[in-house]
């Protein structure tokens, strides 16, 4: 913890233009302001971006080769050459054509475990499986389904390179394409009794979006008569083609979209993820639009992590502004920073910073606002 804290209160400096303080982390190289004032100050984050990604054998930037064949997964618009991957690291062009190392539709790259209800998911304030809301069409129970459990389940691939991402370990199965799941085996873990939601998370789902939504197709046909909601946790970057079918199954079955937003302004969302911000908020208005179709449990949700020096009340209000404008009912979640993978040089989320954005979020018109996980608060700044 000592060490910890002295990599917290160390300052660095911003290279593009020489401030010095604890909350610029090395991973990004710049400091929010120039991130917003300077279109070019995201080039020297995304070059440390390339550079891990390198060092893992992994495309260092979405491929764009005008030759290339288009992959048309998620909304990064790679264009894969002969022999290249995919960003994602688990679509190859091979022989003129594509190949899915996952295996998908039929198989995935993922792990997967029962989760005793009341989970820890973002959206369990809402959750028929944490309240009961929706019984008895979407909960086994008026109250938390205790006794029940969800199908987590964990994709190995991503099509994202957060800095400060928590479960970073989700490379260990892109680079290795295992374990190797089929559908007929994760099928037989959801038919299980005790089963009542399945939630696809990663990673990413959106890389191996054919995968679940087959999975998902199985699944429907063979859990007619029974609770059996379908949830994503997705960073928003799924195909818009792709999109609607996923936002069907949810729909269908009681379960939720959530969105993780990293941020609203193009540089920092950059810096952060390194990548594009895409459609991400187009996807998310699409979402939000069919949340009329089943009012009785919130069908989009929100979140954003309150990364201390770059994420804060004046992003958390931008995003905020754009949720509210399209329903003022959609759940927002503010989630307290940890230090991990390569930001391990900034403090975890001071109370007085995750207060802010609160207040922020409630004043730009939005009523149903929290902050997920406020035990990771402290004053750290």
């Amino acid at each position: 913890m000592l060490s910890s804290r002295k990599l917290w209160s160390s300052e660095k400096e911003c290279l593009a233009c020489g401030k010095r303080s604890p909350l610029i982390s090395e991973a990004i190289g710049v400091c929010a302001e120039c991130l917003r004032s300077d279109p070019g100050a995201a080039e020297i984050a995304l070059e440390r971006h390339k550079h891990e990604r390198a060092q893992q054998g992994l495309p260092p930037e979405p491929p764009r080769d005008p030759k290339g064949i288009p992959c048309g997964l998620c909304d990064l618009g790679c264009r894969i050459p002969e022999g290249g991957l995919g960003y994602c690291g688990l679509v190859k062009s091979e022989g003129g054509t594509l190949k899915h190392l996952s295996g998908q539709p039929r198989y995935g790259v993922l792990e997967y475990y029962y989760d005793p209800h009341p989970t820890n998911c973002v959206a369990f304030w809402f959750c028929p499986g944490a309240t009961g809301l929706g019984y008895p069409n979407y909960a086994v129970k008026p109250g938390c389904e205790r006794g029940y459990v969800n199908l987590a389940v964990f994709y190995g691939g991503c099509n994202h390179n957060c800095a400060f991402c928590q479960n970073w370990f989700y490379r260990y199965n892109t680079l290795s394409r295992s374990p190797q799941v089929s559908v007929e085996e994760l099928l037989a873990a959801a038919l299980d009794k005790r089963v009542t939601c399945v939630c696809f998370f990663g990673g990413d789902p959106a890389p191996q979006v054919l995968h679940s939504l087959y999975f998902t197709h199985k699944l429907m046909s063979h859990a007619k008569g029974r609770v059996m909601r379908v949830c994503w946790e997705s960073n928003g970057h799924f195909s818009p083609k792709i999109l609607p079918k996923v936002i069907e199954v949810s729909l269908t079955t009681g379960g939720v979209i959530k969105f993780d937003i990293k941020a609203w302004n193009p540089n920092i969302y950059k810096a952060l993820t390194g990548v594009e911000m895409g459609s991400l908020y187009e996807n998310a208005a699409a979402v939000a639009k069919a949340m009329h179709r089943r009012p009785v449990i919130p069908l989009f949700t929100a979140s954003t992590l309150l990364v201390p020096g770059y994420v804060d009340a004046e992003e958390v209000a931008a995003i905020s502004r754009f949720l509210a404008s399209q329903s003022p009912e959609i759940p927002y979640s503010l989630l307290a920073f940890h230090p991990n993978h390569r930001m391990l040089d900034l403090p975890p989320t001071s109370r007085r910073h995750a207060e802010e954005a609160l207040k922020a979020a409630k004043s730009e018109g939005l009523l149903n606002v929290r902050i997920g996980n406020p035990w990771l608060l402290g004053n750290y700044y």
